[in-house]
């Protein structure tokens, strides 16, 4: 939020300029610089008679090219110079009141008088921008309506320089397939390079002529209907809606479209995030370029990224299955027949499996007890891993033992030794965990000494 005057001013001061000197005169849907003459200054939350180099304030006059924000679109910014000299550098402009067209900047050179004539200039640059986006918003509105359902309605918008953002009442997402076909007809109408029209009517009459009307919205005795696009689900205009933003000329001057994201924003709301022109045009190309880098890195075309990086996820599943079946393995090496038992102690008259490991993931350790208990055949295993500065413990034991030893109490007892706390599951299987894996065998050493007694 802009830190200056305009923010600080109370609703109070706005209403008693309004009382005094009217609402100002927007001139900026047919130019974008015109002459006009400073009416009021606000420095430090009050009105002021002059500002001076340095100053943050907010300027109002008779009239104005400058768009306030409203309806969505952000406000203009640009430069005013009055006669005597002064420059101030506007970086945005509010709309007070619905009436008052608040520019706020800062006096860059000499003083600022009320009263003075000065030369209102709008960034012709952002103003563009915003134009392409506030009627591609238009286009896309019609859209989404077209594929989607007559169901879509407004439920809020940004118009910002770089970037448009629509949020429209829609029950589910809006899938990969349905964005991508929006987005193809939003191009073509661009494309069709239609004229963008301008007509002032009253309210009744834009509604009977089919323009889409925002749920809520306060409209005056006249409103600007705006159409674009060839005709097709409405006789006058593929989009035709009421408006008080401003808009291109013709709807190829929107450059290209491109949506970027979509996504919920609360229930039954969704949100559609889209560039356009030059900023549509530097996102596909950023794109290409990391396609191309992905490209280059498999030495493969672009076209056939999308097959080998398949090929790599289906290789890496499976030499992620046989590093998980290699750690079984030597976590359980010399179990079997031919160990002669060594891999297996006995204790108070209880077989005893207890591995100290390294890395195994937690997800990996049940298995491997499994596999573990299989083998004793009457037994207890303890398996502990420190994995990513964590350790993990899983405790086992046969069902002949249920009735003489608990897995959980076992587990909880090489839980506290690992720094833990708690751990839990069935009579047979319990699994807990800590934050110290360097004493994994001191947890091991305190489960076999519970066995001995």
């Amino acid at each position: 939020a802009w830190s200056g005057s305009g923010e600080a001013a109370t609703e109070e001061v706005w209403f008693d300029i309004n009382d005094r000197d009217g609402a100002t005169e927007f001139l900026g849907y047919e130019t974008e610089t015109a002459e006009g003459v400073v009416t009021a200054l606000i420095k430090d939350g009050a009105e002021v008679k002059s500002a001076s180099k340095g100053d943050e304030v907010a300027v109002l006059a008779n009239q104005t090219t400058f768009f306030g924000e409203s309806g969505g679109q952000q406000g203009d910014a640009g430069v005013i110079k009055t006669e005597n000299g002064a420059i101030i550098e506007i970086t945005d402009t509010q709309k007070k009141l619905g009436a008052l067209h608040v520019h706020l900047g800062k006096v860059t050179e000499g003083d600022v008088k009320v009263g003075d004539a000065a030369e209102f200039r709008v960034d012709h640059a952002r103003r563009s921008s915003l134009r392409a986006n506030h009627s591609a918003t238009h286009l896309l509105h019609a859209v989404l309506r077209k594929h989607l359902g007559d169901h879509v309605t407004q439920k809020g918008s940004l118009v910002a320089a770089d970037r448009l953002r629509f949020d429209i009442s829609h029950p589910k997402a809006v899938t990969a397939e349905e964005a991508a076909v929006i987005e193809a007809d939003v191009n073509s109408l661009i494309r069709e390079n239609s004229e963008v029209t301008t007509r002032l009517m009253t309210p009744d009459e834009a509604i009977e002529l089919g323009a889409m009307a925002l749920f809520g919205e306060k409209y005056g005795d006249e409103v600007r209907v705006v159409s674009m696009g060839e005709p097709v689900a409405n006789e006058h205009a593929y989009s035709l809606e009421l408006c008080g933003g401003t808009h291109v000329k013709r709807t190829g001057d929107i450059g290209m479209f491109k949506i970027v994201s979509e996504g919920a924003v609360s229930s039954g709301v969704r949100r559609i995030e889209a560039l356009t022109g030059a900023d549509a045009a530097n996102y596909m190309s950023a794109r290409e370029n990391v396609l191309a880098t992905v490209a280059a890195d498999l030495k493969a075309v672009p076209e056939d990224v999308p097959a080998r990086v398949k090929a790599l996820q289906e290789e890496r599943r499976r030499l992620e299955r046989e590093v998980s079946d290699l750690r079984k393995k030597l976590a359980t090496a010399g179990s079997g027949a031919t160990s002669g038992g060594d891999a297996f102690k006995e204790v108070n008259g209880v077989k005893l499996a207890l591995r100290s490991l390294d890395g195994i993931p937690a997800k990996e350790l049940k298995g491997m007890v499994d596999e573990l208990r299989e083998q004793m055949g009457s037994g207890i295993v303890a398996l502990v891993s420190g994995d990513g500065g964590k350790a993990s413990i899983v405790v086992g034991l046969t069902e002949d033992l249920k009735d003489k030893y608990s897995a959980v109490d076992l587990v909880r007892i090489g839980v506290e030794k690992l720094g833990g706390k708690g751990g839990g599951g069935r009579p047979d299987m319990a699994q807990g965990g800590g934050s110290d894996p360097s004493q994994a065998d001191a947890a091991l050493a305190a489960i076999e000494a519970h066995i001995a007694g």
